[in-house]
């Protein structure tokens, strides 16, 4: 059993050492599993050696083996073996290495790469600590390396760097904070100084792009790793209370959140300037970051500073910065994203909606409320002594103004006062020109701008927080106030036009949400221009001929806020239904062809590819883990994670990209789209998709056998994730509206079948006139 053994110089060794576990005397792994296959190791002198390892050693054993082989002076623990890939090898994986006869080196040890690195930290010269940063940014991924970096307080030292460095010194040292980051343990300890300073690196415009990414990275994950946020076994440590959310255990790092980084995001007013300008960076991997960071903002922005942080963002536009990048040539990268924001828009606008109006409690509804009145340039009057005649004016019921504005709340409140900022002057004067007409001709303005409102969050689906089950862009959405504005100049147009009286005012609002649902069809496609013409140039008798011809084939019942406020119900049962369905197909499982990332941020080089073409694919039933294995053939998997050796941390999934790779070159593949054969173009597969880390790199790259497939797993693992991802496939879109309508006429039925008559609305009736009452909770006690 003799072997060569090669060096640079062309010594030579006589035999081949076998590796093998003392107790068997190196016969069990030939008597059972034939010849152990053969590994090359290649010392730190360059000198390599072929090897048999018995799979049933753990790596501690092969390297002093080795060691004794090698006749080499240092003591084992000073090595480790790594691929040619510089991955570590470990108890965990080395069979795998064994048996696909990889090529292996035997290096330094975790401890010893990590004492060298934390030294050259500490003092070296801007060569020797760009190697040293080059080198961590890579390995501290790897958890043995890890935890001798942080014991050897490395985490000061690079901390250190980042304070002090600049240019391409600062970004590798970002890079490894970042990579460390990934890790679930490690950071607990970063101060506000530290955050503060990345906060600057951001705000600042000279910081190059290969420092902001990073940047960004590392405060959108100081963002997410809030107490909320805790795996179950930290989250179950301390439970929250009324006070605040639940506290953190010892050394955990999910004790930082919105609120930790917002304060130190107060002390730089231009951050959130800065990364809202970035949106229109031609670097479409700045903007990709940039966008990333605001979604997490917005969707953990806690309510203390929702306010704040909401009015912020507003008044930056950055609605009108998203809008510019739907139309953008670079939208390809940015898909996934912007559908991201609009979900978490249509969160905010949902929660505007249902916060209450309350002027005597809130300066800054009195403030709205006082400037739509003072632009009105009218005067109070009053009924009798006590009761004053404002808000009816303006086209309320009554002078309560809070109780006006329940149905649609600050949204409400927000578009009207919009509608005035934009043109005061007409304002006063539509204002006062239905003052001049007598009572039953006056158009209630008040009241059709929160109509207006409330048709447009229907139109939308504004039902609950993260029901969004959009697929497409949808830009006139992001211009709520400005639909708004157009739809209630259309109202007061017909209003005017038809000759109206307060009776007509049920007619008048079907005709505004007719002319709706025509002037916002094709959204993601239509130009602005056309929407404005048809809210502002359509003439009344066209519109109505059209509303007509629509209520020919559509019952009037539909249009009744009961039914409205029953579909809302059901939309949101049927999304939750769907959710379940898409999360369960994961958990089941599925097989999924390995694909070639075509559009990345990572070298093509160092980009770790699957050898194999097949991965099966499932979800753990803690829904934390993807696990998987691949295969050069299919085949069947058993229940369970016993077949699945790798996983992925849903946690680390930071996007759901589609359309993004194509197969492997020379593969049989079962699917017409894709491309067979090495001349072939590489052209992305449709049913193809990516699972991105924060980083910008890339999980996993699947191409899906179908497009039933695709959507199950593309959408259930958005909906799985906690930022509220977004829908991505219209499948899953029309199997919610399928749901809802379905749930809808059968609820119907059973109405018409009783023929009970459903009224427009419910008044409630008067309180009880004492407290001598009791809510019963219908239970009744058994005779004695």
């Amino acid at each position: 059993m003799s072997s060569d053994v090669s060096a640079e110089g062309g010594s030579r060794r006589p035999t081949t050492p076998t590796l093998a576990n003392p107790q068997t005397n190196g016969k069990s792994s030939h008597t059972k599993a034939g010849l152990v296959p053969t590994n090359n190791v290649t010392t730190k002198e360059g000198l390599t050696v072929r090897t048999r390892i018995e799979p049933s050693l753990s790596v501690d054993d092969v390297i002093r083996q080795l060691c004794i082989s090698l006749k080499l002076k240092d003591p084992p623990a000073v090595y480790a073996l790594r691929d040619e890939n510089d991955e570590l090898v470990t108890n965990d994986n080395l069979r795998k290495k064994i048996k696909g006869k990889v090529n292996l080196k035997l290096v330094n040890a975790p401890a010893i790469e990590a004492a060298e690195i934390v030294e050259k930290l500490g003092g070296a010269s801007d060569a020797k600590l760009g190697l040293a940063l080059t080198s961590l940014r890579k390995l501290i991924r790897e958890e043995q390396f890890a935890n001798e970096f942080l014991q050897r307080d490395g985490l000061r030292e690079l901390i250190e760097v980042i304070n002090s460095a600049h240019g391409n010194i600062l970004a590798y040292a970002l890079t490894a904070m970042q990579n460390l980051m990934e890790l679930d343990y490690g950071w607990a300890n970063l101060g506000n100084s530290f955050i503060l300073k990345v906060v600057q690196i951001l705000s600042s415009e000279q910081s190059p792009i290969n420092v902001c990414r990073p940047a960004t990275a590392i405060l959108k994950k100081l963002v997410e790793a809030d107490p909320s946020s805790a795996s179950g076994q930290n989250a179950g440590h301390a439970a929250s209370t009324s006070k605040g959310p639940p506290s953190p255990p010892p050394g955990s790092v999910y004790r930082y959140g919105f609120d930790v980084v917002f304060e130190q995001m107060r002390k730089e007013k231009r951050l959130l300037e800065t990364v809202v300008n970035r949106l229109g960076s031609a670097d479409t991997t700045m903007a990709l970051y940039s966008m990333m960071l605001i979604n997490s903002l917005l969707a953990h922005a806690s309510d203390p500073r929702w306010d704040e942080f909401i009015a912020e963002l507003e008044r930056l536009n950055v609605r009108k910065a998203v809008i510019r990048l739907m139309s953008s040539h670079t939208i390809e990268d940015l898909t996934s994203c912007i559908l991201d924001f609009q979900a978490n828009m249509v969160r905010v606008t949902f929660r505007k909606k249902t916060t209450l109006v309350e002027p005597d409690f809130e300066p800054l509804h009195n403030q709205a409320l006082q400037f739509i009145w003072e632009k009105s340039k009218v005067q109070e009057e009053r009924e009798d002594a006590i009761t004053p005649i404002k808000w009816r004016k303006l086209g309320f019921e009554t002078e309560d103004i809070g109780h006006e504005f329940r149905e649609v709340g600050v949204l409400g409140l927000d578009c009207l006062k919009y509608f005035v900022e934009k043109d005061p002057d007409y304002w006063a004067k539509v204002v006062q020109e239905q003052l001049s007409r007598s009572a039953e001709r006056r158009c209630p303005i008040g009241k059709a701008s929160n109509e207006v409102t409330d048709l447009l969050a229907e139109h939308w689906a504004i039902y609950a927080p993260g029901y969004s089950t959009s697929t497409t862009f949808q830009p006139f959405f992001l211009n709520f106030h400005k639909v708004h504005s157009l739809a209630l100049h259309f109202f007061l147009r017909m209003w005017n036009e038809s000759g109206a009286s307060t009776d007509d005012f049920p007619r008048l609002v079907a005709l505004t949400r007719s002319q709706v649902k025509v002037a916002l069809k094709r959204e993601n496609i239509r130009p602005w221009h056309e929407v404005e013409q048809e809210f502002l140039e359509s003439e009344y008798r066209a519109v109505r001929d059209r509303q007509m011809q629509e209520l020919e084939m559509e019952d009037d019942i539909m249009s009744k806020i009961p039914i409205r406020n029953l579909r809302a119900k059901l939309y949101k049962e049927s999304y939750e239904f769907v959710r379940q369905q898409r999360i369960h197909c994961l958990l089941e499982g599925a097989w999924f062809m390995n694909g070639i990332p075509l559009a990345t941020t990572v070298p093509r080089d160092t980009m770790r590819r699957p050898t194999r073409p097949w991965r099966f694919l499932r979800l753990d039933a803690g829904l934390k883990y993807l696990h998987y294995v691949d295969s050069a053939v299919k085949f069947p998997v058993r229940k369970g994670l016993e077949d699945l050796p790798e996983r992925i941390e849903i946690a680390m999934i930071s996007e759901v990209a589609t359309g993004t790779c194509a197969p492997f070159p020379h593969i049989q593949r079962d699917q017409a789209d894709i491309p067979l054969g090495a001349s072939s173009p590489m052209l992305a597969s449709p049913l193809s998709f990516s699972l991105l880390s924060t980083t910008g790199g890339s999980l996993a790259d699947q191409i899906a056998p179908d497009q039933a497939r695709w959507a199950d797993w593309t959408d259930g693992l958005n909906m799985l994730r906690r930022d509220g991802g977004h829908v991505a496939s219209q499948e899953t879109e029309l199997f919610v509206q399928a749901l809802t309508e379905i749930g809808l006429k059968i609820k119907l039925l059973d109405l018409s079948g009783e023929r009970v008559d459903i009224p427009s609305g419910l008044v409630a009736g008067p309180p009880p006139g004492n407290s001598d009452f009791f809510f019963s909770d219908l239970a009744y006690d058994a005779p004695a």
